[in-house]
């Protein structure tokens, strides 16, 4: 009776914060397939990160099983969302009671 040998099982390697490309060779090299459910056109994908996977790093698996990697953050999961950091101009006025106050002279003074 001949007993039929399992492969053994692989890591999954981590996936977040690699390039979609990148993503694809390393999964390639260590046996499993990728599936992307935000990116139909996935295969065509080359610049977007990898901001989720699951399972998770480290896990094993069977030789072959697929990993699941997201490009977009679900709903409530963060993603920033605080928008471009660049100096806005004109710079807002200092405020306070300085700015209540008239300069002596000012050519456009408040009348009251």
């Amino acid at each position: 009776m001949t007993s039929v040998r399992k492969p053994p099982d692989v890591r999954v390697p981590r996936f977040v914060g690699l390039m979609a490309v990148d993503a694809r060779e390393t999964a390639e090299a260590r046996g499993v397939m990728l599936a992307a459910p935000d990116r139909p056109d996935f295969h065509l994908t080359v610049v977007d990160y990898v901001v989720r996977q699951y399972p998770l790093p480290g896990t094993e698996v069977p030789p072959g099983a697929v990993v699941t990697v997201w490009f977009d953050f679900g709903e409530g999961e963060g993603g920033g969302g605080a928008g471009v950091r660049e100096p806005r101009l004109p710079h807002p006025p200092t405020g306070g009671l300085y700015r209540e106050l008239d300069e002596p002279g000012d050519p456009f003074e408040v009348l009251r």
